[in-house]
């Protein structure tokens, strides 16, 4: 006997939304039970899955599996060195990676003092026209600038990213700086202490400027879910920057800072990175600390660096892994050399290693035909540097999206349910993307819980695809995203088409492995748009960071792509030619 889903009325609607204390006007009724109908469609299709004899997943028993025996230390190989450049480059300060800038104030040819203010200089210049910065604190800025400048005078130790300015996503803690999650809710607050990622960066030296724009509450995939300014994509500016993290990739596209902060739910380092031309990691569940990231899929989040190459993506990491008490799924386990991985990859290639494409990727609707072509020549890059590519299959591939979108929309319903609010208030504090997702939350986890249920059991599925697959390959590789990039305003009333956008990147989400996205070419412009970049997806198996780096850094060793600076970001910029081509293509 066929299945009967339920059916979503006005009444549906209304009963779900006085469940959230979410107030809806007759009209967001009549849209609430439009889009409830189209992602209950959506959440229907796990009933296609065969669960009986799946166990629901458990994310405390994946990271037990983790922890490493007391005392133990990483096994890495001498890697080849990778000196620091002898001299400053000669381009401007804001071409310079993070390692080049720290390099730079190592040998005393710039100050910090001197990095920070050009900074500060540039976002004011640069960043009227992409909205990445929500807020910036020069005045602490630059006193951190003057101590680093102060220590290095006095002869002490600087940390490996000292004197680089930086600035995290507006869901990271930062003592004595306003963090609101992207959310007119908490504006206003003010964290008495910093969170986990901004107290490592500023123990590795780190220069934090200030917040960038997310979705709200990190809810969306293209930065236009915000009550603030949407954030425009450096490479088109009507294009959208991706999200969660679009402001954290945007910043780094424009050339503002070297590198940021972002977290990572169901794609939300990744996406972005894709669509802004950016390197851009999601770690192993557990390797980098939630502590300090205002927590609304805490199953799922994630937290890591959107930077310019793959060598700081290493560099970053190895300041922000490492296990932290204060977050009970932090896995106790020694943090390889990053940054040996990618002189290995770099100077060595990858002979042997092997690369599993899935046939489930290629065959994805709709996935545009300059994706694939990028795609393909990524793989062939990757065969040039010596890896083997192996046919892999996720037979529970298309099912990650209503798998994540049930489990993300529960867990965020039950973490927001808790912000203290005067009555009546959340339906006109909350904006149309969190009034959404706190309406299918509530859904799913009304009556016998069965979407839910039935969700984690699926997760278990993916999870155990992803293991089954990994067995045959060491890296599994696919296209970041389907599409280059859509523009502003084209997807914010179609919620499902919008979700679709994240179908590579949410597996990795769901099994907890570490995926990062790669520079892997341009989509060339056309009537419907403008040359577009396009990312290479990367996953490995659980605390495979290395082999991640080692393999994107392989690939980056023989292209260009990530040497490419967006017009957004060529006001001031001696990189780009007259005609505002992409350098590198």
């Amino acid at each position: 006997m066929s299945r009967r889903p339920p059916s979503i009325t006005d009444a549906t609607a209304v009963a779900l939304a006085q469940a959230c204390q979410v107030e809806l006007s007759a009209e967001a009724i009549d849209r609430a039970r439009g889009y409830l109908t189209d992602l209950v469609g959506l959440l229907e299709t796990l009933h296609e899955v065969d669960i009986d004899e799946m166990p629901a997943y458990s994310v405390a028993e994946a990271i037990a599996g983790l922890h490493a025996p007391a005392g133990a230390a990483p096994a890495d190989a001498a890697a080849p060195p990778m000196p620091d450049p002898p001299h400053a480059p000669d381009s401007p300060w804001f071409a310079w990676t993070a390692w080049e800038t720290a390099a730079a104030l190592r040998r005393g040819d710039v100050s910090a003092v001197m990095l920070a203010q050009a900074a500060l200089t540039r976002i004011a210049a640069v960043d009227e026209n992409v909205h990445a910065w929500l807020r910036v604190d020069a005045g602490a800025a630059l006193a951190t600038a003057r101590d680093l400048d102060a220590a290095r005078a006095r002869g002490e130790p600087l940390g490996p990213l000292a004197g680089v300015p930086t600035g995290l996503k507006d869901n990271l803690l930062t003592v004595g700086l306003e963090t609101t999650a992207g959310s007119r809710i908490l504006q206003g607050w003010i964290p008495t202490e910093d969170g986990a990622h901004a107290a490592r960066l500023r123990g590795a030296g780190a220069v934090i400027l200030g917040k960038l724009a997310l979705d709200e509450f990190g809810m969306g995939s293209s930065n236009e879910n915000t009550p603030f300014e949407p954030v425009r994509n450096p490479w088109a500016p009507d294009f959208v920057p991706g999200g969660s993290s679009g402001g954290s990739a945007a910043a780094v596209a424009a050339r503002t800072i070297c590198f940021s902060l972002g977290s990572d739910s169901g794609g939300s380092i990744r996406q972005p990175a894709s669509l802004c031309g950016l390197v851009g990691l999601k770690p192993t569940y557990g390797r980098v600390s939630r502590h300090g990231l205002i927590p609304v899929v805490p199953g799922l989040d994630h937290v890591g660096p959107l930077t310019r190459d793959v060598r700081d993506a290493a560099l970053v990491l190895g300041c922000l892994a490492g296990h932290d008490p204060r977050d009970l799924n932090s896995i106790r386990a020694p943090v390889p050399d990053y940054l040996g991985a990618v002189a290995r990859g770099r100077a060595e290639g990858i002979a042997g290693t092997r690369i599993g494409v899935h046939h489930e990727a290629l065959a994805v609707p709709g996935l545009d035909p300059a994706v694939l072509t990028c795609f393909m020549a990524a793989l062939a890059q990757l065969q040039a540097a010596g890896a083997q590519l192996v046919e892999v299959s996720l037979p529970h591939f298309r099912r990650a999206v209503p798998t994540y979108y049930a489990l993300a929309s529960a867990q965020a319903a039950h973490h927001l349910a808790r912000v203290a609010l005067p009555t009546g208030a959340r339906g006109q504090a909350f904006g149309e993307e969190v009034r959404r997702r706190l309406l299918l939350g509530t859904l799913v986890l009304r009556g016998d819980g069965e979407y839910l249920e039935r969700a984690t059991r699926v997760q278990g599925l993916i999870v155990r695809d992803h293991a089954a697959a990994l067995e045959r390959c060491d890296v599994l590789a696919s296209p970041t995203t389907r599409l280059p990039g859509f523009r502003l305003g084209e997807r914010v009333q179609d919620p499902v088409a919008m979700y679709l956008s994240d179908i590579f990147v949410i597996g990795a989400n769901l099994a907890g492995l570490p995926a990062m996205s790669v520079p892997a070419g341009f989509a060339p412009a056309s009537a419907e748009r403008p040359t577009l970049p396009v990312g290479l997806h990367l996953v490995a198996r659980a605390l495979g960071e290395a082999t991640l780096l080692r393999v994107a850094a392989a690939h980056e060793a023989r292209t260009r792509w990530h040497l490419a600076v967006a017009p957004g970001a060529a006001g001031s910029c001696d990189h780009v030619g007259a005609d505002d081509r992409p350098l590198g293509m």
